[in-house]
């Protein structure tokens, strides 16, 4: 009768612990006193068996509840799970084989109710819950480091006894089959492991190797297949995969080997540590590789689009892309080393104003940078004048931008001073002005004049390039050693190359028209006129000294004169509307 009473009464409290934990999912675990320590344990591990037999996952992850129950010292990290896994699975194997519990005999306080119960021994076993005095577990009843690690020595004593009746039956524990099947000399230790571990280790990194070279061979043949596509992003992805790919598949057979090899202590530590670097490092950089496949696609769409802001935003989305990847991917393998990222950035975040403040030139850059994009005060390939610095547009990035000189150095300039900067942006003209002077000799004859000014304006008419409603073809003034002729016009061209390209096509129709005319450019001389020489008499010239001849001649170029010409002889024609008496002209702006 007593014995059902035990029964029912354990029943009744795991129930209670299930239901509990289902109803709040972070409701601490009792570990009080060694009363509830042991119930807290036995109920954890009571569920692990039922989501063993069931393939519950929800149930058999309640053994992370029976590990908190264990007092693991100094056990690194990384080794915490397992090595609390196996000693909390040999206790129960080792209770249920020994004793069954009665909880109303495990005593929740000392003899001394003033003074607290420091530790508390299972009935004839030297399994012992003692008190934690330090760190953050101070003030709980665990099952102590002794009896933890003694917990396979209590198993392998007490493996042959039966299930006490009414007990859990254990934790479903199976020996390892190797353990039936190794010889006795294999199983003897040399250096660190026994001869067995040594031949699997060698054996593992073998057929790792093996195994990495057929998932290269295998890539190798896919890009066969890839190759007689027509499109190229399949043999780009093929390619990024190649090297990383055997590596990552290699390490997953060592991090499962390590297991199967039984390896334990710190030789684990080492083993999956290491492993599990390999397969992170090797992760990363494959999806590194495949950010730059994604990059070279976006530079192929976006080079097929009319506006230049998407072209800009393909290598900061690519930088971002790969700072990211990098980031993410080292702070995801510290957290699958067992690293507590959140307590380190949180950590971090205490140096956060010296951060700041050390980082603040590096910030304003990042402002400036986005202030570019924003504002787009110029394009890759524009010419641009900022400050003292005078070139084409190269690359804009998060820090700073390149400009490639005229000399074809590089400079690069912050963000933030271009930010701040007067920005001159020749490439944004929608016109590139010339203005040119051509002296004549002064023996030009007017009719040859009026037939170059007007062979010039059919030239700028004749160009595809320059602005055919506004443009000046004129006879400007008389020079100190030449008659000039000025040529004010506009080229609209997307580029200084083809800029500089259609100036010297103008210049050499100029030439030839010259030429052609029968005009000469003057260029800056002195003439000495000689009056007399000796022995000669002095040179005189004709000149009508008639007065009412001269009259006559200037009466013929008034209005209506015989000589009177003032639209010219009629060659040249000019190439804008004339303006009629009182009326303004135009200015010498740029249009």
């Amino acid at each position: 009768m007593k014995k059902w009473m035990i029964l029912i009464t354990l029943g009744l409290v795991i129930g209670g612990y299930v239901a509990d934990a289902k109803g709040n999912p972070l409701a601490p675990l009792k570990l009080d006193n060694p009363r509830d320590t042991v119930r807290s344990f036995m109920s954890a591990m009571s569920d692990y068996n039922a989501g063993v037999d069931t393939s519950d996952k929800e149930l058999r992850g309640r053994i992370d509840d029976a590990i908190r129950c264990l007092n693991l010292g100094d056990t690194p990290f990384v080794l915490r799970k397992e090595k609390g896994s196996r000693a909390a699975i040999y206790l129960k194997e080792v209770i249920d084989r020994v004793i069954i519990i009665d909880y109303e005999k495990i005593p929740e306080t000392g003899d001394d109710p003033t003074k607290p119960l420091l530790r508390w021994r299972l009935k004839d076993t030297e399994i012992v819950i003692s008190r934690v005095d330090t760190g953050d577990r101070a003030g709980e009843y665990l099952f102590s480091e002794d009896t933890v690690y003694r917990a396979e020595e209590f198993y392998d004593k007490v493996k042959l006894l039966s299930y006490k009746s009414g007990s859990g039956a254990g934790a479903r524990y199976r020996e390892p089959w190797l353990d039936h099947v190794i010889p006795d000399w294999a199983r003897t230790k040399w250096v660190l492991f026994p001869n067995w571990q040594w031949i699997g280790l060698f054996l593992a990194i073998f057929l790792g190797l093996i195994i990495k070279s057929i998932t290269q061979s295998l890539t190798h043949l896919l890009k066969r297949f890839t190759s007689r596509t027509d499109a190229e992003w399949d043999d780009q992805i093929i390619d990024a995969i190649d090297r990383p790919a055997g590596t990552i598949t290699a390490s997953l057979f060592w991090f499962f080997s390590i297991y199967v090899l039984r390896f334990e202590g710190i030789a684990l530590a080492v083993l999956s540590v290491t492993v599990q670097i390999i397969f992170s490092v090797c992760t990363i950089w494959l999806v590194y590789r495949l950010v730059n496949v994604l990059i070279r696609y976006l530079k192929v769409i976006t080079s097929k689009t009319e506006t230049t802001l998407d072209d800009q935003l393909v290598p900061l989305i690519g930088k971002s892309l790969k700072i990211f990847v990098v980031v993410f991917g080292v702070l995801v393998m510290f957290q699958n080393l067992g690293v507590n990222v959140m307590s380190v950035l949180a950590g971090l975040g205490l140096g956060g104003l010296a951060f700041a403040l050390a980082a603040k030139d590096t910030c304003a850059n990042l402002f400036g940078s986005i202030m570019i994009l924003l504002d787009r005060p110029f394009n890759i390939g524009d010419w641009v004048i900022v400050g003292d610095t005078e070139g084409s547009v190269e690359e804009i990035g998060f820090r700073s931008t390149r400009i490639r000189t005229f000399y074809n150095s590089q400079i690069t300039v912050p963000n933030a001073v271009i930010a701040n900067a007067n920005i001159d942006n020749m490439g944004r003209r929608e016109y590139r002005r010339i203005k040119a002077y051509f002296g004549l000799t002064y023996d030009t004859p007017a009719e040859k004049m009026e037939a170059f000014l007007e062979g010039i304006k059919n030239i700028v008419e004749a160009n595809p390039y320059t602005r055919k409603d506004y443009y000046h073809v004129v006879f400007n003034g008389y020079g100190g050693s030449s008659l000039e002729v000025l040529l004010y016009c506009f080229l609209k061209v997307p580029d200084w190359a083809t800029e500089l390209v259609e100036r010297q096509n103008i210049y050499l129709e100029i030439l030839r028209l010259a030429e052609t005319v029968g005009v000469s450019f003057a260029f800056p001389t002195q003439t000495l006129h000689v009056e007399t020489l000796p022995g000669q008499d002095p040179i005189r010239q004709s000149h009508v000294t008639d007065r009412g001849k001269l009259a006559e001649i200037a009466s013929d170029f008034g209005p209506g004169g015989k000589e009177s010409k003032p639209a010219g002889m009629g060659l040249f024609k000019p190439p804008f509307r004339e303006c009629k008496p009182g009326q303004g002209v135009g200015s010498d702006d740029d249009g």
